[in-house]
């Protein structure tokens, strides 16, 4: 069909808006493809490796030690964070895990904090990934002539470039020597620029080694968020041993932070075609055969204590165990019922407290009403003071809005009591605890936030004593200047000598607390 000629430019428009639409989608697909990867490729399977991995809350064992880790040095387990280095010179620590990790591919996940006073810091903190437990030694707490990959977070700028903090990768096949001199600079696969001190949140990085690559991740520290990963470095065919200890390790010199390790989380990586191998696969059959025997032995035990219970109470062989243990619901119910306890014993207790309130209100109402008498037989004999009778009025009326509030406050309390003593009898009664329920305590709870701030208020607006606002001493002459003009210049210079003095030995000691290799 032909087309006319008004039509054309049209038509024209239309085929231009078409291609320029499905050339940006198609760019943006293409972006859309992280670096070095194929639009199909698919992303490894991931599996979390539990025993070489930590975290808070409960992190260490009441004897103060990490579950599947060992730590030396001056670290510091505590139930929410290792500590490895406190903010002290010269210290040195380490966490590694106590067995082989023996993973082709693998991802960890380390969240970390590094603080201090100072506007610089030493030394840093390094993960590492090596055939050998490096426990002790001069590269950041760790040993030198490792075999294996190190990723280090250096704080401390030791060739005098300005270019730290910085993260570096340095991989060694046990025969070379850490560059202190130089930060590692001549050795390194990867390095970045990152400050990752004193930072509002910690810090988190993201190692992972799949296909002969190794990657590094970094948070800046400014987010929450868990997923705000940027790059940092980058190294190809890299090749890491299958099996080796993870550790992290971290060390100070003449300066000083607290190097602090919130978690440490690893991940066994598997490409997507491959079948991941099963957990049991990693127990050696000797442990395997150990832990049965002690399961085996521990069932006997307990098949004999069940009989032995069965001989003492034989009232109680037929109930099933079931009923011994609580169920969710019931704990649920006893949760809701302590709840309810305490806001009943919080409201007790602001009930007392507004009783001794009242009566402290009443006592200062009765010493203005014995000022008013007072007032009155001055008024009689013609010595009456307008301004002082006012003043009094105003205190008196002032005093009972207090009062008034007060007794309105009391009897809400009474009226909250008795509600929740029904409710109380209520939920004895039936056994259940509804929805309307937990609901309603949740408004006695906002009832008493806001009755705790009126009655703050009405502290703030009580005068702590009418007597003492009534009748005012005059105030004390100003004391005449003890300091001369010319003591004050003599002290003057005297303190500014002194501090020159204390900046001059100050900037010494700085000097002579920087450490060189």
């Amino acid at each position: 069909m032909a087309v006319s000629t008004a039509q054309r430019p049209t038509a024209n428009a239309r085929v231009l808006i078409l291609t320029f639409l499905t050339a940006l989608i198609s760019n943006r697909g293409v972006a859309d493809v992280s670096p070095g990867a194929s639009p199909s490729e698919e992303l490894p399977h991931r599996r979390f490796e539990y025993k070489y991995s930590f975290k808070g809350p409960h992190l260490s064992q009441p004897d103060g030690g990490i579950p599947f880790w060992i730590h030396s040095g001056n670290a510091i387990p505590s139930a929410d964070q290792v500590r490895i280095t406190p903010s002290l010179r010269s210290q040195k620590g380490s966490v590694w895990t106590k067995n082989k990790v023996n993973l082709d591919h693998w991802e960890a996940e380390v969240t970390f904090r590094v603080s201090g006073r100072g506007r610089m810091g030493a030394d840093g903190l390094a993960v590492w990934f090596t055939t050998e437990q490096g426990l002790d030694g001069p590269v950041y707490g760790a040993a030198d002539m490792w075999n294996g990959v190190g990723i280090f977070f250096d704080s401390f700028d030791n060739d005098g470039k300005k270019n730290n903090p910085a993260i570096v990768v340095v991989g060694n096949n046990g025969k070379l020597v850490y560059d202190h001199q130089n930060d590692g600079t001549t050795q390194a696969l990867g390095t970045c620029l990152r400050d990752f001190r004193n930072k509002p949140y910690p810090v988190r990085s993201k190692i992972t080694y799949y296909k002969k690559t190794l990657t590094v991740m970094i948070n800046n520290g400014f987010t929450p968020d868990r997923d705000d990963f940027e790059f940092c470095a980058k190294v190809d065919n890299m090749v890491l041993p299958s099996q080796g200890f993870f550790g992290i390790s971290a060390a100070t010199g003449g300066l000083a932070d607290d190097h602090d390790v919130l978690s440490f989380l690893l991940f066994g990586l598997s490409e997507p075609g491959q079948q991941p191998p099963p957990p049991d696969s990693e127990i050696p059959k000797e442990e395997k055969d150990k832990y049965q025997e002690e399961f085996q032995n521990f069932q006997q035990e307990l098949d004999k204590k069940k009989e032995e219970f069965q001989k003492e109470h034989p009232d109680v062989q037929g109930e099933p165990m079931e009923d011994l243990y609580e169920s969710v619901s019931d704990r649920e119910i006893r949760q809701v019922y302590e709840g309810q306890n305490r806001i009943h014993l919080e409201i007790k207790q602001l009930h007392r407290q507004l009783a001794m309130i009242l009566d402290e209100q009443r006592r200062y109402v009765s010493v203005l009403s014995a000022e008013v008498l007072k007032k009155g037989t001055n008024a009689e004999s013609g010595q009456l003071d307008t301004a002082g009778q006012q003043q009094l009025g105003s205190v008196i009326s002032t005093q009972e809005e207090v009062l008034k509030n007060l007794n309105e406050l009391r009897t809400f309390f009474h009226e909250s009591l008795k509600q929740i003593s029904s409710s109380q009898h209520q939920g004895n009664a039936g056994g259940i605890g509804t929805y309307e329920t937990i609901q309603h305590f949740n408004d006695i709870k906002e009832h008493l936030h806001t009755v705790k701030r009126d009655v703050d208020q009405l502290i703030q607006r009580n005068p702590q004593n009418p007597a003492e606002k009534i009748v005012k001493c005059p105030e004390a002459p100003p004391m005449p200047a003890c300091l001369s003009t010319f003591h004050f210049v003599i002290f003057i210079v005297a303190q500014s000598v002194l501090f020159f003095c204390y900046v001059m030995y100050k900037s010494q000691q700085e000097a002579a607390a920087k450490k060189f290799f």
